[in-house]
């Protein structure tokens, strides 16, 4: 199964829950639950965002697999399209988590609000199978395809599966205090879980909003500038050049690396295909070959050039 497949997958189950989620809080008076399906809701709605920047992705690794216009456009290809999508999904249900707990806290005091926990019990214990399916799923996929996508969307199912059961346990309380000295409580079940689900979920994505920041700031990963730079200190001390100055980023899937050595001048001059070796024996050494890769490599006796 590709990527594009599996998000597909659960876009479609994630709209299923969603709109279940949205139905039973309705009819249960359960601002928990509508919560629940509200949040699934965008965090399809980001997915399928996710689809489309991961389509683009590996069409452009493709030859003609692009329209003229699109191919002219965007010359450098769509990775940075990717971190972009991932901090602005992180960032979307951080603030819809954050709108939900002061609706939650308001609730609470205006008395917290009466519910149907026998419907609310059914939603919980339907959602939390299809979390825990989905994010099962998913999780297998992506042992072999390593993608980020995937694995937000993994975590989301996750994070979606421990509100739902949060809710269950909370539900299932409410029910039994029903009838019993406690049951003045029972009003204040739904906004509670929903203050305490919020504060959970809230800093969650953060991991995922930094690394995005990171790669939309160009910021060079320390592991990737030690290779990087150990490959061309190794070159510059076999063939003896003056020095060299290296560049190099992650960008969501896309490592992009540029290397520009300097040559002493007056060297007698070498065939284009003396030149194309080095090159080859440099991209083999810093390794990764293959679409997402963007590798530079020139030589000058200019250091003007290298800058």
């Amino acid at each position: 199964m590709t990527e594009q497949s599996a998000l597909r997958v659960s876009i479609a189950a994630t709209v299923v829950v969603a709109l279940f989620g949205i139905l039973f809080g309705l009819l249960s008076g359960a601002f928990s639950i509508a919560f629940d399906g509200f949040y699934s809701l965008a965090d399809a709605t980001m997915t399928v965002l996710s689809l489309i920047v991961s389509e683009l992705i590996v069409r452009s690794a493709r030859t003609n697999a692009l329209s003229g216009k699109l191919r002219d456009r965007f010359t450098m290809g769509f990775w940075h399209l990717e971190p972009i999508v991932l901090g602005l999904n992180g960032l979307l249900l951080m603030v819809v988590a954050i709108y939900a707990l002061i609706n939650a806290v308001i609730t609470l005091l205006d008395g917290g609000n009466v519910l149907k926990f026998d419907l609310a019990i059914l939603y919980a214990v339907v959602t939390l199978a299809v979390c825990l399916a989905m994010a099962w799923f998913g999780h297998r996929v992506n042992l072999r395809l390593k993608s980020e996508f995937l694995k937000l969307d993994v975590r989301a199912w996750i994070m979606s599966g421990c509100i739902t059961g949060a809710l269950l346990v909370a539900f299932i309380l409410g029910w039994a205090v029903q009838g019993t000295r406690l049951e003045w409580l029972s009003p204040y079940v739904d906004p509670a879980v929903l203050a305490l689900v919020c504060l959970v979920i809230i800093p969650l994505p953060l991991g995922t909003v930094r690394q995005a920041l990171s790669d939309v700031l160009l910021i060079t990963p320390p592991d990737l500038k030690v290779h990087v730079d150990s490959v061309a200190e190794e070159m510059v001390a076999k063939y003896g050049f003056k020095g060299y100055r290296a560049y190099a980023a992650r960008v969501g899937r896309g490592t992009q690396v540029e290397l520009y050595f300097i040559l002493r001048t007056g060297l007698p001059p070498e065939p284009l295909e003396h030149w194309d070796r080095l090159r080859d024996e440099i991209g083999d050494a810093i390794g990764g070959e293959g679409p997402d890769r963007w590798l530079t490599i020139a030589f000058t006796t200019d250091p003007g050039w290298a800058e």
